[in-house]
């Protein structure tokens, strides 16, 4: 009776991860042999880990990853890629996120640009910072509804306080100038506090013709690649068959 009531307490106090660990220690006699101290220990570790599990996949369920099992662990360096192994490990341990650079990806169709952001995106949220994945030309989309239905000001206030946005499929569609002046104020209140990931078939040096508007591209542009580590992929597209046999979808991109 003394358990349930403890239990239900835990509950209460919204401590699940401690009343399910407790109610373990009581099913298992051998751990009757610790201390008060060591069977404390061991109830706040479980409630600390369980909050860390429950917060990770909040940020990933809200992170809207296309290839969601991506992860830095299983990038493939072979195949003519060009991948440096150290820059992708210290891009994996997410400091530059925190260092609010930003992340430009580039390649062909096919050479797993939007996989690798995704396992970008998968090791931020692992490490407790949030992301949001979108497509560009979809988020356009989005802006200019919000536009018609006067939710804009709210939208870019959600983009300013995400840790790491990315934008997959930059440069597939003509910009519209409502297009280009949204861009901006995305990117503007991203600066020196949030990092944006950037992928495209485009490359950079290309950008500013793409833009079609010197004053806005300059600012675009600078706002973008000021600080930003530039990845250029290369090697065939994984979407081509290796021995008859097709790659997994989720390293594709």
């Amino acid at each position: 009776m003394l358990l349930e009531q403890t239990m239900s307490r835990m509950h209460a106090l919204r401590l699940p991860g401690m009343a399910q660990a407790l109610e373990e220690q009581y099913r298992n006699a051998a751990i009757a042999d610790l201390g008060f101290d060591e069977r404390l220990a061991m109830l706040v570790d479980r409630e600390h880990s369980w909050r860390e599990n429950r917060r990770m996949s909040r940020l990933l369920q809200m992170a809207k990853l296309k290839s969601s099992q991506a992860c830095v662990e299983d990038i493939q360096y072979g195949q003519g890629r060009q991948l440096d192994k150290s820059l992708m490990a210290q891009l994996g341990t997410c400091q530059w996120i925190r260092q609010h650079q930003n992340l430009v990806l580039t390649g062909a169709t096919g050479c797993g640009k939007t996989w690798l952001a995704c396992a970008m995106g998968n090791a931020a949220c692992r490490q407790g910072l949030s992301v949001l994945y979108v497509r560009t030309p979809r988020l356009f989309e989005e802006l200019r509804i919000a536009h018609g239905d006067g939710s804009f000001g709210k939208r870019l206030v959600a983009l300013a306080k995400t840790d790491l946005l990315i934008l997959d499929d930059w440069g597939l569609a003509p910009l519209t100038q409502s297009d280009r002046n949204d861009l901006l104020e995305v990117l503007d209140d991203r600066v020196g506090s949030r990092s944006t990931l950037i992928t495209s078939q485009l490359p950079s040096e290309h950008w500013h013709a793409y833009l079609d508007d010197p004053t806005l591209a300059d600012a675009i542009l600078d706002r973008v690649l000021h600080a930003a580590h530039k990845i250029a992929l290369s090697g065939e597209s994984l979407r081509k068959s290796v021995n008859g046999v097709s790659p997994k979808r989720d390293r594709l991109g």
